[in-house]
């Protein structure tokens, strides 16, 4: 596996993980996982670009 593919996997689980409808994040609001999804955005164009 390649970083990319490992970062990618890594940060679908935290988003995931995020999901305001879980117990413990239900307080949090939607700003954790909408930086998770900015961040898996920014790190699907990179690999699908080659500069990552």
């Amino acid at each position: 596996m390649s970083l990319g593919n490992i970062l990618l996997v890594v940060l679908i689980l935290i988003l995931v993980g995020v999901i305001p409808t879980w117990a413990h994040s239900s307080q949090w609001g939607y700003w954790p996982s909408g930086g998770v999804g900015v961040l898996l955005l920014i790190l699907v164009v990179l690999m699908l670009t080659g500069r990552l």
